[in-house]
C-alpha cells in the first residue's frame, strides 16, 4: 500500500469516526430535540465529511464538511419556513371562520329587523282599529282600577307608532246642566290622558275633546243608557285617518271651553 492510499484510508477512518460521533446527535434531532438547527447542520457536516473523505481524501473531507453544513442549514431554514406557512394557513382558516360567523350573525340581525319591520307595518295598518272605551260612575271622573292597566298598555303601544295620535273624547249623560256636563266630560278625558301619559306617549300627540251630553240619544229615565253615556272613547289615529281640520276643530273647542272633565 503506497502513501497516497494510506492517507485516503486514514481520511476515510476519520470520516467514519465523525459519522459515528454525529449519529447520536442526528437521532436526537429526529426525536424532536429543541436545537434542530444545530442537529441538521451537524448531520450535514458529518455526511459531507464522509463523502468528501471517500472521494478526495483529507482536502475533500474539509470541503465536504463545509458543503454539508451549508446544506444542513438550508434544510433547517426550509423546514422553518414550511412550519411558518402552515401556521399562517391555520390563522387564515380561523379568520375565515370568524368572518363567516360574523356574516351569519349579521344575516340573523337583518332577518330580525325585517321581521320587526313587517310586524310594525302590520301594527300600523291596524292602528285605526285600536282603541277602547272607559266607563265612569255618575258625576265621577275617577278611572276604575280594572281600566288602568289597559290604558297604560295602549299608551305604550301608541308611543311605538311615531306618526299616530290618540283622540280622547269625554262624554256625560243628559242629566245636569249642559255646562256642568261639558266640564265633567273634560275632567274624565283628562284623567284618561294622564293614564296614557304614564304609558309613555307624549302629551303633544294627544287630542283631548269634551263632548258633554250633546251627543246623547238616551231616553229620559233610561239608567242603562245613561251608563253608556258616561264614558271616554280612546282611538289611535294615523295622519291619513284624521279628517281634514279635525285637529284644528278640537283645539278650537278646547280654547272655547275650560279643560275640565265631566260626567
Amino acid at each position: 500500500m503506497n502513501s497516497s492510499n494510506s492517507r485516503q484510508t486514514a481520511a476515510l477512518a476519520l470520516a467514519v469516526a465523525a459519522c459515528m460521533t454525529g449519529l447520536p446527535a442526528w437521532a436526537g434531532a429526529v426525536q424532536g430535540e429543541p436545537d434542530s438547527n444545530a442537529r441538521a447542520e451537524d448531520l450535514g457536516i458529518v455526511t459531507g465529511l464522509a463523502v468528501g473523505a471517500a472521494a478526495a481524501g483529507p482536502v475533500g473531507a474539509v470541503l465536504g464538511a463545509a458543503a454539508g453544513g451549508l446544506l444542513g442549514d438550508r434544510y433547517h431554514r426550509q423546514k422553518q419556513m414550511a412550519a411558518g406557512l402552515t401556521g399562517d394557513l391555520g390563522r387564515s382558516e380561523a379568520e375565515r371562520a370568524r368572518l363567516e360567523a360574523n356574516v351569519a350573525e349579521l344575516n340573523g340581525s337583518l332577518a330580525q329587523s325585517q321581521a320587526h319591520g313587517a310586524q310594525l307595518e302590520h301594527t300600523l295598518a291596524a292602528v285605526d282599529a285600536v282603541g277602547m272605551d272607559v266607563s265612569f260612575r255618575t258625576a265621577d271622573a275617577s278611572i276604575k282600577v280594572e281600566d288602568l292597566s289597559p290604558l297604560l298598555k295602549l299608551g305604550a303601544l301608541a308611543a311605538t307608532v311615531p306618526d299616530a295620535k290618540v283622540r280622547i273624547a269625554g262624554f256625560a249623560d243628559p242629566r245636569g246642566a249642559p255646562a256642568y256636563n261639558e266640564a265633567l266630560s273634560q275632567r274624565r278625558a283628562e284623567a284618561v290622558a294622564a293614564a296614557l301619559l304614564c304609558g309613555g306617549i307624549a302629551r303633544e300627540r294627544l287630542i283631548i275633546e269634551a263632548r258633554g251630553s250633546g251627543e246623547s240619544v238616551s231616553s229620559a229615565g233610561d239608567l242603562d243608557a245613561y251608563a253608556l253615556d258616561r264614558r271616554v272613547t280612546v282611538r289611535l289615529e294615523r295622519p291619513a285617518a284624521v279628517p281634514p281640520g279635525a285637529a284644528v276643530a278640537g283645539a278650537t273647542a278646547g280654547d272655547a271651553a275650560p279643560e275640565v272633565a265631566g260626567p
